[in-house]
């Protein structure tokens, strides 16, 4: 891969529903466009895009990175997994490097969806991570996550024992992230963030949130956010976003982050260690057993009319519909 100044590593495609506003082929030109050789997508509690990004992206001449913002359980103290009453969601952000890692990641954010009690948002425990973890990178510091939001809130004890656990969980292959898009929760965060990794010798990861293509879209995706939210635009305290959650330019992030090289050369490292694309596989069908010398669509077809049967015989269809009428719909 040659040197592109900077990989974008956390973007929300159209999949993150009623959140992004990029759709996959738009996101594949995007990357090309601005010359960047690889590019992720990392939509919030889903994989759902995966697959397609990674045929738009191939074509296009970039590497697909295949991500995931999982939202991981939140409790009342410290941060992840430490008891309490549970509270809204932290994110982590993870990257496959592998097969493995993508495996890995389809189990987590399975078990997200299906570990989750009906009508609570899908998420994880902390602990689940554990045993899950080979073949990704996690990456953690931005205001939807754990550690972004401890540093904002100015808790260097919590974030110190946080980004041990993560740093054991991930070893060699978790980041520290850092984010400008010009809010206050960042420039709050930012100090404690950089002191954490210099102390530790954490790797710094610059990030910019990108859930529009430019600038120009922000009115509208602003517009999508409170249409999700059910909110009015003049909502104070509703869920906002800033004119900088675009894709940004490697130029452009190279000129935010000018104070901080490492963090932006640090994307195209990330970039390098993953090294997965799925690709398209045939379905795994089960064998049906009782033929008894039909080809499988007349076997269908002979299930579906005994089964046809059964039903006015039992009287369960509208009795007001001729019966030849149900079975010219069944043909």
């Amino acid at each position: 891969m040659s040197d592109p100044g900077f990989i974008h590593l956390r973007v929300r495609s159209a999949f993150s529903l009623s959140e992004g506003a990029i759709k996959i082929d738009k996101l594949a030109a995007l990357a090309a466009k601005n010359a960047m050789p690889a590019v992720a997508i990392t939509d919030r509690n889903n994989l759902f895009g995966a697959l397609e990004f990674a045929q738009y992206t191939s074509k296009a001449g970039v590497q697909p990175i295949i991500g995931c913002d999982l939202a991981i359980r939140r409790e009342e103290e410290g941060g992840f997994g430490s008891g309490g009453r549970a509270l809204p969601s932290d994110g982590l952000l993870l990257l496959a490097q592998s097969e493995q890692g993508y495996r890995n990641l389809m189990h987590l954010v399975s078990l997200a969806w299906l570990s989750s009690p009906t009508g609570e948002a899908a998420q994880i425990h902390f602990s689940d991570l554990q045993g899950y973890t080979d073949g990704l990178i996690a990456i953690s510091g931005g205001p939807g996550t754990a550690l972004g939001r401890l540093a904002a809130e100015q808790q260097a004890d919590a974030m110190a024992v946080l980004a041990d656990k993560l740093a054991k969980l991930f070893p060699g292959r978790f980041y520290i992230e850092i984010q400008r898009h010009g809010m206050d929760v960042e420039r709050r965060a930012e100090p404690l963030l950089r002191g954490l990794a210099y102390k530790t010798g954490l790797p710094l990861l610059a990030t910019n949130d990108a859930h529009f293509a430019d600038r120009g879209m922000f009115e509208a995706h602003d517009i999508l956010l409170c249409i999700a939210e059910g909110a009015h635009v003049s909502d104070p305290n509703r869920r906002r976003l800033s004119p900088e959650h675009y894709f940004k330019s490697a130029d452009e992030m190279r000129k935010l982050f000018t104070d901080l090289p490492e963090a932006v050369d640090n994307t195209v490292t990330v970039a390098k260690r993953c090294a997965f694309m799925p690709q398209n596989v045939k379905p795994i069908l089960p064998t049906y057993t009782k033929l008894q010398g039909r080809s499988e669509k007349a076997a269908l077809a002979d299930l579906a009319r005994q089964g046809m049967e059964k039903l006015i015989a039992g009287k369960r269809v509208d009795q007001s519909i001729e019966v030849q009428k149900y079975h010219e719909r069944l043909d």
